[in-house]
């Protein structure tokens, strides 16, 4: 398994919008995507830092139902 890269706010929401997440809102340092699945909606948010946390990015992986190397190809 990779390990998790560190990377900012702007290009995870980057990589997750070509992955077919869509920008919903965002409400100060905080943006919304959302994911239209046979199972349902998927909505994550992602702070706009500098650089995400490894734990706050693993969290946000998991909910997108993707893994490290999917995302990493993504970026």
């Amino acid at each position: 398994m990779t390990k998790l890269p560190l990377v900012s706010g702007e290009k995870a929401i980057k990589s997750l919008c070509k992955s077919g997440f869509v920008v919903t809102r965002q409400k100060g340092s905080h943006v919304r995507l959302k994911k239209m699945t046979f199972e349902g909606p998927i909505t994550i948010t992602v702070p706009l830092h500098e650089v995400l946390d490894r734990g706050t990015l693993k969290s946000i992986l998991r909910t997108a139902g993707l893994s490290v190397d999917e995302f990493i190809r993504l970026l």
